[in-house]
């Protein structure tokens, strides 16, 4: 297999650290440049374990920032983009929409006028690989799933904005003949996801015996795919995948939240040692939030199919799993929670 150059934005994030992980461990021979601009999501203790391997580097810098972005393609003249870096909190963009608007489609915008330049003269073994999300695809029924060619229809600005950079970097394509792959992914969960998504947020307050807030009457549905699967599949994508297509990712795992919650709290009281429905008294029904969809389901036959690519664990096991995680790693937790994860870059690299 040749040696590539590959650069992962977003690689000190969620899904990113474990993506970036996994593939400066698997492959020695390639190059893995983390870019990140280290906001509240971003932590490099993510990836304490692989930050001295002789195949990573870390890049601090934004990819809202065109120039420095130009400058370190030419720099390191990378042969490969996964994009990985966005605002991705749905209630973040209600707030701030314009945030999103900035880092989502003007950051993409800025990765691929670099990944353009400095490839335009030889498309070979080049490409631009685009993570996005199927909130793109708005909201289904109680019936039905979400494909490859389901059409676009966003409804909150975190998922219009997600739709703008898809619909951008399939225009480079088509004009350009940039070489690209996107996959829309369901929601993740597993170890190292800062705790304001829900499954960590509410194993925090679990622990901390703080309420549990509920959107709406909670019977919104997600499909939930654990987060080592995503990076699986991002892996094979990425080396196996076609040129110009979509592949859809998911866990074939469809859940209400309030029965995933119920779950949840089913096992912290065994994990705890506490009586059984002690946390579950802590279910807060909360004000629904502006444009929420009622139900996501990804149909991931495609790349079940082409690529072979299908879940390793199942909910209930990834949901352990996870529990654990984050049971075994307090420290982490309390730096996230606390803001001193941010002090880690500056004692490492400055």
């Amino acid at each position: 297999m040749r040696n590539k150059k590959i650069l992962i934005t977003g690689g000190a994030g969620f899904i990113g650290s474990h993506v970036v992980r996994l593939l400066v461990n698997k492959y020695p021979n390639y190059k893995i440049y983390n870019l990140d601009t280290l906001t509240y999501a971003g932590n490099l203790e993510n990836l304490k374990d692989i930050e001295r391997a002789d195949n990573y580097s870390f890049l601090k810098a934004d990819i809202n920032d065109a120039d420095l972005i130009h400058i370190l393609f030419k720099e390191h003249q990378f042969d490969s983009v996964i994009h990985l870096a966005a605002e991705s909190h749905v209630d973040r963009s209600i707030s701030d929409p314009l945030a999103f608007v900035k880092t989502n489609v003007i950051g993409t915008m800025n990765l691929l006028n670099a990944a353009l330049e400095n490839w335009k003269d030889n498309f070979q073994n080049k490409l631009f690989y685009h993570i996005s999300t199927d909130e793109v695809y708005g909201t289904l029924g109680e019936t039905g799933l979400f494909t490859e060619t389901t059409a676009y229809d966003p409804n909150s600005p975190y998922s219009a904005s997600k739709a703008g950079s898809d619909h951008f970097v399939r225009a480079y394509g088509e004009t350009y003949g940039l070489p690209y792959i996107i996959s829309n992914c369901s929601n993740n969960y597993g170890p190292n996801q800062f705790p304001e998504k829900l499954i960590p947020l509410f194993i925090n307050n679990i622990v901390n015996k703080k309420e549990l807030p509920v959107y709406g009457d909670g019977k919104y549905t997600r499909d939930w795919l654990f987060v080592k699967d995503h990076a699986e599949a991002i892996d094979l994508a990425f080396h196996k995948g076609e040129i110009k297509e979509t592949y859809n990712i998911g866990g074939f795992n469809e859940w209400q939240n309030i029965d995933l919650i119920q779950l949840l709290c089913e096992i912290m009281d065994k994990k705890l040692n506490r009586n059984e429905g002690d946390s579950a008294k802590l279910i807060t029904y909360v004000k629904d939030r502006p444009g929420h969809d009622k139900r996501y389901a990804i149909d991931a036959s495609k790349i079940n199919k082409e690529l072979g690519w299908k879940p390793s664990v199942t909910f209930e096991e990834g949901l352990e799993k996870t529990i654990d995680w984050y049971l075994e790693n307090e420290v982490w937790l309390k730096n996230v929670t606390s803001g001193k994860y941010q002090e880690y870059y500056d004692k490492q690299y400055n």
